[in-house]
C-alpha cells in the first residue's frame, strides 16, 4: 500500500506528527508547498494534515496552495484527514481545518476514512464534527500532548 501524507505547518507541530506518521506506516510525507498533483492521486491511501490557525481558518500554505486540492480527481479515492487545534483558546473553531479539508474532498468523490470520538475533547463547536464524530483525527498539542501518541497509534490501526 502506498502511503502519501501532504501537510501544511507554521510552527513544525503538523510537520512533526504527519514525519513521525510516514515512519510509522512506511509512508511518504510531502509539505503542500512542495505537493504536485500527481502526489493526491498516485497512492492507495491519501492523508490530508493541517492544523487549524485563529478563529477556524486553514494554515496560510493550505490556504495558498488550495487549487491543487480542489483540482485533483479523487474520484473514489481513499482519503484519511488529521489536524491540529487549541481547545481551550479556540473551543468555538476546533481542528476547523479538517471539516473544511473534508468537504473539499467529499466534494472530489473521495471516499473518507479514519473518523474519530469526539469523547475526551472540550469544545463548543467545530466545522469537523458530523454526527457526533471528527471527520478525522483531531489533536491538541497545546493542552493533550499526554493524549497525543495513544490517539495516533489508534487511529493508524484504524485506518490501516
Amino acid at each position: 500500500m502506498s502511503i502519501n501524507i501532504i501537510f501544511g505547518s507554521d510552527s513544525g507541530c503538523t510537520k512533526k506528527i504527519a514525519l513521525d506518521m510516514a515512519k510509522r506506516i512506511d509512508g511518504r510525507a510531502v509539505n503542500i508547498l512542495k505537493a504536485e498533483p500527481s502526489d493526491f492521486t498516485d497512492c492507495s491511501l491519501l492523508i490530508l494534515a493541517c492544523p487549524t490557525y485563529g478563529d477556524g481558518e486553514l494554515q496560510i500554505d493550505w490556504e495558498d496552495n488550495l487549487a491543487l486540492l480542489q483540482e485533483a480527481n479523487l474520484d473514489n479515492k481513499t482519503v484519511a484527514i488529521f489536524g491540529t487545534g487549541d481547545q481551550d483558546i479556540y473551543p468555538d473553531s476546533f481542528v476547523d481545518a479538517i471539516g473544511i479539508l473534508y468537504d473539499i474532498v467529499i466534494e472530489r468523490g473521495a471516499k473518507v476514512i479514519g473518523f474519530t470520538d469526539t469523547a475526551g475533547y472540550q469544545f463548543t463547536r467545530s466545522l469537523a464534527v458530523r454526527d457526533d464524530h471528527f471527520v478525522g483525527l483531531a489533536l491538541d498539542e497545546d493542552n493533550q500532548p499526554f493524549e497525543t501518541d495513544d490517539r495516533i497509534a489508534s487511529w493508524l490501526k484504524q485506518i490501516l
